[in-house]
């Protein structure tokens, strides 16, 4: 596991034209994913990596200590992931902009988690410089949505009745759901998101009823034909 880098500020966190750096921390289990969007970002002037983390935990400790303008997370990470992090970073910074790098499509996770409250999604695919266009929109208090994100959430808001099952479930629904569909047992499961198994068996009760599967298999079945899982 990779420590937390966290680099040493600028006194004045003003850039090489006067105007304040946006401060910008890292979350991905990737090292040369981290290496490459910090030697990126450092060549823009107003833009400086302050903290990298690889994991879950590492980024909620990042957050608790402060002195970042946007969190950039992906969300396929070891342990708790992005999206089980995600709530538990809302509750310690409530105002913290977090931009969502990841892999995976924008039809299968940007609605979910810009409602769960996430500012921003970019696919991993796009150019690089947009990345710096949503750092810059982020940390001037504005949400990043692309034309591809735009567009899902118009189609969900003329049709929600043509939502896929999967967008109905509640946050912890679709966290519960996407550890089950990776094969994770309950009590695994309760573990990682501090739940009673209990609680957890609950929530897999809801997410069948909901999505109208019978077993943990269909939800495997499901998650990988939507590419919710890899």
């Amino acid at each position: 596991m990779l420590a937390i880098r966290n680099v040493a500020r600028n006194i004045d966190a003003m850039g090489k034209r006067g105007t304040p750096m946006i401060r910008v921390a890292i979350v991905d289990d990737h090292a040369i994913v981290r290496t490459g969007l910090r030697q990126f970002l450092c060549e823009h002037n107003d833009i400086e990596v302050v903290g990298e983390a690889a994991n879950g935990g590492e980024a909620l400790s990042l957050v608790r200590g402060g002195g970042i303008d946007v969190l950039m997370m992906d969300i396929a990470m070891p342990g708790p992931s992005g999206i089980d992090v995600l709530g538990n970073i809302r509750a310690h910074a409530p105002q913290l902009p977090i931009l969502i790098l990841t892999g995976y499509p924008e039809a299968h996770y940007a609605t979910n988690l810009l409602r769960q409250g996430a500012s921003g999604y970019l696919n991993k695919e796009c150019e690089p410089e947009e990345i710096v266009t949503a750092v810059r929109a982020l940390a001037r208090g504005r949400r990043y949505i692309t034309p591809a994100v735009a567009e899902l959430l118009a189609h969900r808001l003329h049709t929600d009745t043509d939502q896929e099952p999967h967008e109905i479930l509640s946050e912890r629904e679709f966290q519960v759901f996407l550890r089950l569909a990776q094969g994770e047992t309950i009590t695994a499961i309760a573990t990682t998101l501090a739940l009673s198994v209990k609680t957890v068996s609950t929530y897999r009760s809801r997410v069948l009823e909901k999505m109208t599967l019978a077993s943990n298999s269909d939800l495997t079945y499901y998650a990988l034909k939507h590419q919710l899982i890899k």
